[in-house]
């Protein structure tokens, strides 16, 4: 809950100081170009999946940046739609795959460093993780 009030706080104060910079019609011009926009790019998504796609068979790309890439664009595109300059900033800002594999690489490394101590808590240097277990079969020829 605090985070969307700090959001509708930022999106109300960059709103109001844009618009009162650029004018009514400007705002307006604003709101329509970027819905336009991320409609295009919302349409225009699966030719951006697919280059992906492409890349990530040919090597050139990890199936984890794939995902972050075509995520960070899809959501991208739906926050262009949605009016309000923040909204927007952040929407163009995730077009961008700097940007992204930037964002991706800091939450994941949190993610990691959350989550790595549960991963081998026991485990000594020079310990695998295979158990082996031999398996006896007893026949019983009675019958």
């Amino acid at each position: 809950m605090i985070y969307f009030l700090i959001y509708l706080f930022l999106e109300i104060f960059v709103s109001v100081e844009l618009s009162s910079a650029i004018g009514p019609l400007g705002t307006f011009l604003e709101v329509i170009g970027s819905a336009v926009a991320g409609l295009l790019l919302l349409t225009n998504f699966r030719y951006t999946f697919f280059e992906n796609m492409r890349a990530m068979v040919e090597g050139s790309m990890s199936p984890e940046t794939f995902q972050n890439q075509n995520l960070a664009a899809l959501i991208g595109a739906i926050l262009l739609i949605v009016p309000g300059f923040l909204t927007d900033i952040i929407g163009v800002l995730l077009q961008f795959g700097v940007f992204t594999n930037l964002l991706a690489s800091r939450l994941t490394r949190k993610h990691r460093q959350k989550y790595d101590f549960q991963s081998k808590p026991f485990q000594e240097e020079g310990e695998c993780d295979v158990i082996d277990v031999e398996i006896i079969e007893h026949h019983d020829d009675r019958k």
